[in-house]
C-alpha cells in the first residue's frame, strides 16, 4: 500500500508555527516514500469555523510548498458517515445517551467522595452519572452519546496496542501498550451537541475512508491514539501507523495556540520571510 498521511487543521483561527512543522513534516515525508498528502478541514465545530480562515489555510500551507489532491474533504459534509458508524456500535450495545453538561461532569468529578478532578485524552474523566447497567434498549436517540469504555474493551478483546515511529512526550516510542482505559480515558464522548459527532469518531472514520497509512501529529495527541485504536477494533477499520513528533513551544516552553497570533504564519509572511526561512525557525 502507498504511503499516506494527512493535515486535518480546524477553520477557527490563524495557523502558526506549529502548524506549519506539522504539515511540513507530514509532507515531507510522504514526499520522500512517494506518496500522498491529503489536507482535510476539521469544521464538526460549525459555531467555531469560518470561511475566512479555511481560505487562509489554503493559502498559508500553498506559500508554505505544500501541495495536495483535490477536492479538500471537509468534516461538516461527511456526518452521514459518521451516523452509520455511531450506529454500529449502538447495535453493539456499546453507546449511551448521556444528558451531563460540562458544569455537571466537573461538579461530579469535584465531589468530596471522587477526591480531585482527573483527566484524561478526552479531558476531564467522566464520573459515569448516566451509565446503565445495560445497553439501552430501542433505536438510537439522536442525542450526545457516549462509549461505555468497559464494554468496549471487553468487546475488543484483546489489548489495545499500537506502532509508534516518533516519539512520545516522555520518550516512549515503539509498541506501545496503553494504561487502564477504564480508569484513566473513561467514558469518551463520540457525539456532541450540534457537531453530530466526536473529534475522536470523525478522524477514525476519515482516515480509514482515505486509506491513510501513517498519522503523523503532535506529542499532545499520542495519549488519545489508543482511543482511536479501540474504535478502528470495534469498527473493524485498519490501524496505520502512527507518529507523533515534538512540539513547538514559545520561549517560556508553553506549546503554541492559535491565539498566538504573533507566532501566526500570516504575520511572517506579511513581515517578508520566505518559506525557508520557517522551515529553518522550526528546525527543517
Amino acid at each position: 500500500m502507498n504511503f499516506a498521511t494527512r493535515f486535518a487543521p480546524s477553520p477557527t483561527g490563524p495557523l502558526h508555527l506549529g502548524h506549519a512543522y506539522s504539515a511540513l513534516l507530514a509532507h515531507d515525508m510522504a514526499t520522500a516514500a512517494g506518496g500522498t498528502f491529503h489536507l482535510r478541514i476539521d469544521d464538526l465545530d460549525q459555531s467555531r469555523s469560518r470561511t475566512c480562515w479555511e481560505t487562509q489555510i489554503y493559502d498559508d500551507l500553498a506559500w508554505l510548498g505544500i501541495n495536495w489532491p483535490q477536492p479538500v474533504w471537509r468534516q461538516s459534509d461527511r456526518l452521514p458517515t459518521y451516523r452509520a458508524a455511531l450506529e454500529r456500535l449502538w447495535q453493539r450495545g456499546l453507546l449511551y445517551p448521556c444528558t451531563c453538561t460540562r458544569a455537571d461532569i466537573r461538579a461530579a468529578a469535584s465531589a468530596p467522595q471522587e477526591g480531585a478532578p482527573l483527566h484524561g485524552p478526552d479531558g476531564l474523566i467522566y464520573p459515569g452519572t448516566c451509565r446503565p447497567d445495560t445497553p439501552p434498549p430501542g433505536p438510537m436517540p439522536d442525542t450526545p452519546l457516549r462509549l461505555d469504555m468497559r464494554r468496549a474493551l471487553a468487546a475488543a478483546g484483546t489489548p489495545v496496542a499500537f506502532s509508534e515511529t516518533g516519539c512520545g512526550p516522555d520518550g516512549e516510542t515503539g509498541h506501545i501498550a496503553p494504561p487502564d482505559m477504564v480508569a484513566n480515558v473513561g467514558d469518551v464522548a463520540l457525539a456532541r451537541p450540534g457537531m453530530g459527532a466526536s473529534y475522536h469518531l470523525s478522524i477514525v472514520c476519515d482516515d480509514a475512508e482515505q486509506q491513510i497509512t501513517h498519522v503523523i501529529r503532535g506529542q499532545d495527541l499520542i495519549s488519545a491514539t489508543q482511543i482511536h485504536v479501540l474504535l478502528q477494533r470495534l469498527l473493524d477499520l485498519p490501524t496505520p501507523v502512527y507518529h507523533h513528533h515534538r512540539l513547538i513551544r514559545d520561549d517560556t516552553g508553553k506549546r503554541l495556540a492559535k491565539r498566538d497570533d504573533a507566532r501566526a504564519i500570516a504575520t511572517y509572511r506579511d513581515e517578508g520571510k520566505t518559506s525557508a526561512d520557517i522551515r529553518a525557525m522550526v528546525g527543517l
